[in-house]
């Protein structure tokens, strides 16, 4: 895994899980960052979001640290702000940099009080413990419900150079970021501005994570934060700018799929194409409606091919079209044509909606040309297992 150069990360254990198992992580640039975030839209957001826009602001996007914990959401309790901020002031003080400069996040049990001296008292080893090869070892310390870690890198050739982007990512249950409990921190050594890797990175999250969804439920702690400290000497004009677009949501786009892959209690990735919606606006509204109907996941957990789910979750979506002039695919067999029911092996759809892999597609007929591309999960005994006892 070739990582960007001039980044360093770390993880321990500080007691906040109930196991002995890392719970904090720092990631840090060595020169400061530029950076640009994206958050959750939910009207409840935990302190660590509150204090990382504020951050943001004052710095005009600039960043030297992200300290992540895991196993408390540090949300809607009476300290949250107060944890936040302590913690980020004493890790400025260890690192001499401006408190502004650190970014905070927090994953886990909403409306539990997070004892802010478990962060403060492992920050020297946690500093300690920073490596440029930390990456896979931060990425797990930030899990919760998680089975395994998520990461993802791209190189992007800029003439005769290379830039590199490595993210990591974490979420199951709780998924569907509108920018859950969905963190997401990506680090580049290409020179970008900060006003720049804004708009790449807003670009970017519409076409992922804002495609995504496990249970439809946001977060208060979804954030998503992209790094770029210029360590390649590669700084990007607007041709290149393009190309790193590409490769940014490519590798935002694979995040977001092994979220879903992982989903809680899920053992298939299901990809929702809609084709032929007025807009890409509309598609995607109907695609996030089949995506989090409860009726379509159990469906497809069963390997049943109900497709008049699929048409009815379309149909409450909200977005005006004939039922007439729907059709819709499982793993590439035409189910519903015109609205009604098309000919097709019930025992041959059967077998194949048993694989780990699961397309729908839903298409209406005209000549509009909007589109999307959207992931989901099923759901299973096991989501409900694990959620009823979350807390316990």
């Amino acid at each position: 895994m070739k990582l960007p150069l001039g980044f360093r990360y770390g993880s321990t254990f500080a007691g906040i899980r109930k196991v002995d198992k890392d719970d904090v992580a720092l990631i840090v640039s060595d020169t400061p960052a530029t950076v640009a975030g994206v958050f959750t839209q939910n009207r409840v957001q935990a302190a660590p979001v509150r204090l990382c826009r504020v951050h943001l602001k004052q710095t005009r996007g600039v960043a030297s640290a992200i300290l992540i914990n895991a196993g408390n959401a540090n949300c809607a309790t009476r300290t949250g702000d107060k944890v936040a901020l302590t913690t980020c002031r004493a890790l400025a003080k260890l690192r001499k940099v401006p408190v502004a400069q650190v970014l905070p996040a927090s994953t886990g049990v909403i409306g539990v009080e997070l004892d802010e001296t478990k962060i403060t008292a492992v920050l020297p080893k946690l500093i300690q413990n920073l490596s440029p090869d930390g990456f896979e070892q931060a990425s797990r310390a930030i899990m919760t419900t998680d089975t395994r870690p998520k990461t993802a890198t791209a190189e992007v050739a800029i003439g005769d150079q290379t830039v590199r982007i490595a993210g990591m990512t974490k979420g199951a249950g709780m998924i569907q970021p509108h920018m859950a409990t969905t963190l997401c921190f990506i680090a580049t050594d290409a020179g970008i501005s900060a006003g720049q890797l804004r708009k790449l990175l807003v670009e970017a999250t519409e076409m992922s994570f804002n495609r995504l969804s496990v249970d439809g439920d946001t977060s208060t702690n979804d954030t998503v934060l992209l790094l770029a400290n210029g360590a390649s000497n590669v700084h990007l004009g607007p041709a290149d700018r393009k190309r790193f677009l590409q490769a940014l949501t490519h590798l935002m786009q694979d995040l977001a799929q092994q979220i879903a892959r992982d989903g809680e209690g899920a053992a298939k990735l299901i990809t929702i194409d809609v084709h032929g919606a007025r807009t890409n606006s509309e598609a995607t509204r109907i695609a996030r409606a089949i995506a989090n109907s409860p009726l379509v996941k159990t469906a497809i957990a069963g390997n049943d091919p109900n497709w008049g789910r699929i048409l009815s979750a379309a149909g409450n979506s909200g977005v005006k079209f004939e039922p007439e002039d729907a059709d819709v695919s499982l793993q590439g067999i035409r189910v519903c044509r015109g609205g009604l029911a098309a000919a097709f092996s019930e025992d041959e759809l059967k077998g194949l909606l048993n694989q780990k892999d699961v397309r729908i597609e839903f298409s209406l007929r005209g000549k509009n040309r909007g589109e999307t591309r959207f992931w989901t999960c099923e759901f299973t005994e096991e989501y409900i297992r694990i959620n009823a006892s979350y807390r316990t």
